[in-house]
């Protein structure tokens, strides 16, 4: 039952995707051929009054497919005869929903279990954070020079960090300093990790409205720790076997967040949700990033980009992100992310 919740969620994620690219291709009045849920053989479909209905065997993926989406198209209502903006905005609208479907979780989440602070709210004796001159009510602004969002902007700096220095900028009584401070490896309930010893200063019972405005803070810091990781994987600075997963890792994964309850599920489900939006943005052939720049340069030089050229760059970039799906799943099957 857990990896049938993990593939509802899963699923869930995509349709939301889809959802957006749909809902604008009907406000911008364009017709759309086939709404599909999953990649591979159909297995259920159903013709609607202009737009196909299906599901695919494979919980992977989905797809929004519109009249003029591959080829220019003589017709009011095909992709290609809309201006360059109104295509962009349908491009964007699944990336969009993907953001607004995690801020919604996590304003349920918060409201309901409360959150910390970038704040110092407590010290523990003999340990980095006071040796380096930390104090009680320091409020966090940049972590080795991130701008720091959430809590979890300094447990993941600290965490990579490991023992080397991590130089923080904090708001003290309304002046800005920076303090340098050495995490130092800890034994807590049988796990080791780096720690400087310090509390957050906790909000339990928020309002409505306090959570959802921490709801962008946490968005946010996902969004800008998504980008981190992305960056460490072009540098070479990840292990490829143990710290890179795809859709398999993705599953086990959700499958051990419903174990320990759905909440935990629903939490798993935003992160990931804000991943995908992020993935679908970079500026990458067949993502919708890529499609994005091509219908900027539209809009700048006022100059249709040639059909045979999107075609091929597209063509391209299917081939290598789906080359890139089938890399990571064997890795995923031969050496799995340990959880």
């Amino acid at each position: 039952m857990y990896i049938i919740y993990a593939l509802l969620g899963f699923s869930l994620l995509i349709i939301v995707h889809e959802l957006g690219h749909f809902v604008m291709a009907k406000v911008n009045g364009i017709k759309v051929e086939e709404f599909a849920i999953g990649m591979g053989p159909k297995i259920l479909s159903t013709q609607g009054k202009e737009t196909k209905y299906s599901i695919g065997l494979f919980p992977i993926g989905g797809y929004v497919k519109m009249m003029g989406e591959e080829e220019e198209v003589q017709d009011e209502r095909s992709f290609s005869s809309k201006s360059p903006l109104r295509r962009i905005s349908v491009i964007i609208a699944g990336a969009t929903m993907n953001f607004l479907f995690a801020i919604i979780i996590f304003t349920v989440f918060l409201n309901k279990f409360g959150y910390s602070l970038p704040k110092v709210n407590s010290l523990i004796e003999n340990m980095p954070a006071v040796e380096a001159g930390l104090q009680e009510g320091d409020k966090f602004l940049k972590v080795n020079g991130s701008r720091v969002f959430s809590a979890d902007d300094l447990t993941i700096g600290i965490s990579l960090a490991k023992d080397n220095p991590i130089n923080f900028l904090v708001e003290r009584n309304g002046e800005k300093k920076e303090v340098t401070v050495t995490p130092k490896l800890t034994e807590e309930n049988g796990r080791e990790r780096y720690m400087i010893g310090f509390g957050f200063e906790r909000i339990d019972n928020p309002g409505i409205v306090q959570s959802f405005k921490q709801s962008f803070k946490e968005t946010l810091s996902v969004i800008s720790q998504t980008y981190k990781s992305l960056k460490m994987m072009i540098m070479g600075e990840v292990n490829f076997k143990t710290d890179v997963g795809g859709p398999v890792s993705i599953i086990r994964m959700s499958s051990e967040a419903a174990k320990n309850g759905i909440w935990n599920l629903m939490y798993f489900i935003a992160f990931i949700s804000i991943n995908l939006a992020v993935f679908n943005m970079l500026p990458f052939p067949a993502l919708d990033g890529g499609w994005t720049v091509i219908l900027l340069i539209e809009l700048i030089t006022r100059r249709k980009v040639p059909d045979k050229v999107v075609g091929a760059m597209n063509y391209v970039g299917i081939m290598l992100l789906f080359g890139l799906m089938i890399i990571v799943t064997i890795k995923d099957i031969l050496f799995p992310i340990q959880i």
